[in-house]
C-alpha cells in the first residue's frame, strides 16, 4: 500500500513516526507507545500517541506484528521516511578514515574492488557487495573437442587461467581434422586479444585476402568465436563478502526471511541483475524489500551507487544489502562515499 505524502501529516503526527522509525532502525524491535511517550521533547500520553500510531497504521506507513503491541514501518513508511525525513550528508569521519585507509590505489584494481566489499561489510554489518567491471576474456589457448558430426565443444582457455566451454553447431561435412586446424589458427592468431579484438582482425584478414584458411575452416573459426563472444561483457561478476552478518541476534525469530536472503545471495545474477539498475543512475540508488519483486520474500534492503572509470563511464556498481532495518542514514552516505573513493582510483 502507497502511504500518503509527507506534507499530508500533521506536525504531531511526522514527529511520531520519524521516532517510531529511528527507534525501529536503531534496534531492530517494533516500538510501543509507552517508548514513544518516555522520549525528550515529546509531552503526549501514551494514549494519545497510541491514536496516532493507529492513524499511521491505517495509513500503511506503520504496521502491528502477531507477536508484538508495538508498531514499525513498513516497507513504504520506510521510504517516505528515507525520501523525505532522513537526514543524511556526509560519512562519519570514522567510516571516511576507514575507506582511504583500506582503498589506497596500491596494487591490482581488483584488489581494492575485493577490499571495498569486504570493507562495507564490515563498516554495515551487512553483506558488502560490489559489481566489478565488465571485461573480456583474453585468448591465451583455444580449442574444438569432437561430440558428433553435428556439435563440437569450443574450449577457451583465458589469459587468467580460466577455463570455460561452448557447444557449437558444426556445419554438414565437418571433419576433425578440420577443426585441429581451426584450433590451431586461433591459438597461433588470436592469443592475448579480446574475443571481439579476434573477430575484427579475423574480419579483416579475410577482407583483405590474407587469410590462411579454406572457407569451411574459416566458417568453424567464426562459430568459434562467436560462441564466445555472445555474452563475455554481459556476465555479471558480483563480489560478495561478510554473508554472516545478515545472521545476527533478530534473525533467530525470523529464519526463514534469512534463508531466502542467502538463496537470492547465492543467485548472484539476479542480485547482479538488480545492481545493474543503479548503473544508470548519477547517485546513490535505495531498494527496500517489497518494492522490489526479488527481495518479496526475504524482505531486504540494498543501498548501491555506482562508480566510474575513465571518462566518467560507469564501470560498476558498490552497495550493501542487509535486513530494511538498517542504518540508512549512515550507511548510504558510506556506500556513496566508497563510490567516489573507487572512482578516484580508477582514473
Amino acid at each position: 500500500m502507497k502511504g500518503p505524502a509527507i506534507d499530508l501529516l500533521s506536525d504531531r503526527a511526522r514527529e511520531i513516526f520519524r521516532l517510531v522509525v529511528e527507534s525501529y532502525l536503531g534496534d531492530g524491535a517494533p516500538v510501543g507507545s509507552r517508548t514513544i511517550s518516555r522520549l525528550p521533547g515529546l509531552s503526549l500520553s501514551p494514549a494519545s500517541i497510541r491514536n496516532v500510531m493507529q492513524d499511521l497504521e491505517e495509513a500503511g506507513l506503520l504496521a502491528a506484528p502477531h507477536t508484538s503491541a508495538g508498531r514499525m514501518p513498513t516497507d513504504s513508511g520506510l521510504r517516505l521516511f528515507v525520501d523525505a525525513m532522513m537526514q543524511a550528508a556526509e560519512p562519519h569521519d570514522e567510516d571516511k578514515r576507514a575507506i582511504e585507509r583500506q582503498l589506497t590505489g596500491e596494487g591490482p584494481i581488483e584488489d581494492a574492488l575485493n577490499a571495498a566489499s569486504a570493507l562495507l561489510s564490515g563498516l554495515s554489518a551487512c553483506a558488502g557487495l560490489v559489481m566489478v567491471p565488465r571485461r573480456e576474456a583474453v585468448l591465451r589457448q583455444f580449442g574444438f573437442a569432437w561430440l558428433s558430426s553435428s556439435q563440437a565443444l569450443a574450449v577457451l582457455v583465458g589469459a587468467d587461467g580460466s577455463v570455460e566451454n561452448r557447444v557449437v553447431d558444426l556445419p554438414p561435412g565437418t571433419t576433425p581434422s578440420m577443426l585441429i586446424e581451426a584450433a590451431n589458427f586461433l591459438s597461433a592468431h588470436a592469443t592475448g586479444r579480446t574475443l571481439s579484438e579476434a573477430q575484427q582482425w579475423l574480419a579483416r584478414q579475410i577482407s583483405e585476402g590474407e587469410h590462411e584458411l579454406d572457407e569451411a575452416s574459416r566458417d568453424l573459426v567464426a562459430r568459434g568465436l562467436a560462441a564466445w563472444s555472445r555474452d563475455p561483457a554481459d556476465r555479471p561478476v558480483l563480489i560478495v563478502r561478510g554473508q554472516a552478518n545478515l545472521i545476527d541476534d533478530h534473525a533467530a525469530a525470523d529464519l526463514e526471511r534469512v534463508r531466502q536472503l542467502l538463496e537470492e545471495l547465492e543467485g548472484k545474477s539476479e542480485i547482479a541483475r538488480l545492481l545493474d539498475s543503479a548503473r544508470a543512475g548519477a547517485a546513490t540508488k535505495i531498494f527496500i524489500g517489497s518494492e522490489n519483486k526479488l527481495f518479496s520474500l526475504s524482505g531486504s534492503s540494498v543501498i548501491a551507487a555506482p562508480y566510474r572509470g575513465p571518462g566518467g563511464h560507469v564501470v560498476g556498481v558498490v552497495g550493501v544489502i542487509g535486513p530494511t532495518r538498517l542504518n540508512y542514514a549512515r550507511v548510504v552516505p558510506m556506500v556513496d562515499f566508497t563510490a567516489q573513493t573507487l572512482t578516484k582510483l580508477m582514473q
